[in-house]
């Protein structure tokens, strides 16, 4: 077998009598795939509410009890979030947002129809941009929950009366909504929803003072909104994920030494051992050697192969669990061929 190096990050773990599990680290392509023409963007906020909506838009900024300009700050905020993540990928040449023309939606908190693609034609050729990005919503939805509970007693003029402590909590949601055009291709690349929760709390003698304690709530939000900017544009870049796997360690006493060897983080050496029972002629010995050596070759950053030891597995010792690794091991190839079209 092979001597190489492990290009993905495995720990161990005892799982079973019969098996251990451990986790990779492996890369896995980003949700949302681009066209590698695409160098410019443009970033539109199609947020502001129509003539039509604004009256709703101030009934609901007075049932939810948002502040003065929450929404568009916010808007703004999550707009400069995902324009600051793109500058960041070094695979696009600009990014503009676009102020110039004023963009509205028709209705609150929920996707509004996509632009024709004139429109988009006409703003990506005017502005000089492959592509535009667009937050189509954004809208914050507010709680207040305020509770009293006795909190022991105090003596006022020789009288003891029971302490009441107010209690307010907030809870506030805000929540975006994107999407990715790409006029070249006459395609919606994304269509994304986002919410996030965070609650505000403030107590105190009367209810006055315990809603005075819901202080920060504006910057709270604001700095959300921002964060779910960058959040979103992070969806056109592959990323970590850990993943989990089985492999045998029992039926032999290899198995047994290359399990603690395993342990310690010595997979060659484990695989080593592997490799000799897989001509056992037990059949089941084999076939779990089989197996763990689609292990190794997955860990070593070679799935092709470990594809094949695995299938081995299943085909000629009825390996049940190798089955069902196949699959995973078949669908992690058709990721790593998304990825190549990513990098390309």
């Amino acid at each position: 077998m092979k001597k190489l190096l492990p290009l993905v990050f495995a720990v161990a773990f005892l799982i079973s009598c019969k098996t251990n599990e451990l986790y990779l680290s492996v890369v896995e392509p980003a949700p949302v795939t681009l066209s590698r023409e695409i160098k410019k963007v443009g970033v539109i906020n199609r947020s502001i509410p129509t003539d039509e909506t604004k009256i709703l838009d101030v009934i609901d900024k007075a049932l939810s009890l948002e502040g003065v300009d929450l929404d568009k700050d916010g808007a703004e905020q999550a707009i400069k979030g995902l324009s600051e993540e793109l500058r960041n990928n070094a695979r696009f040449d600009e990014i503009k947002i676009l102020t110039e023309t004023e963009f509205r939606t028709p209705k609150l908190g929920i996707f509004p129809v996509p632009l024709s693609w004139e429109i988009v034609d006409k703003i990506c050729r005017e502005e000089g941009s492959d592509a535009l990005f667009a937050l189509e919503y954004y809208d914050t939805d507010t709680r207040l929950n305020y509770t009293t509970h006795e909190a022991g007693s105090k003596e006022i003029l020789g009288v003891t009366l029971p302490s009441v402590v107010h209690q307010a909590n907030m809870e506030t949601v805000v929540k975006t909504g994107w999407r990715i055009y790409d006029p070249g291709n006459r395609i919606i690349a994304d269509e994304f929803n986002h919410f996030q929760s965070f609650v505000f709390q403030g107590t105190g003698p009367n209810p006055l003072v315990a809603v005075a304690g819901l202080v920060g709530r504006k910057e709270a939000i604001t700095d959300v909104s921002n964060r779910a900017g960058h959040s979103y544009a992070l969806r056109i870049i592959p990323f970590m994920n850990r993943v989990y796997r089985d492999y045998f360690v029992k039926g032999t006493d290899n198995f047994k030494t290359a399990k603690r060897r395993a342990r310690v983080g010595q997979w060659n050496e484990a695989a080593e051992l592997w490799e000799l029972e897989t001509a056992s002629p037990k059949r089941k010995v084999a076939g779990r050697a089989c197996y763990n050596m689609g292990i190794i070759n997955e860990i070593n950053g070679y799935p092709e192969e470990a594809l094949v030891w695995v299938q081995k597995a299943y085909t000629d010792y009825n390996i049940r669990q190798a089955r069902d690794y196949a699959r995973i091991l078949e669908n992690r190839l058709y990721k790593l061929r998304i990825l190549s079209e990513q990098e390309q």
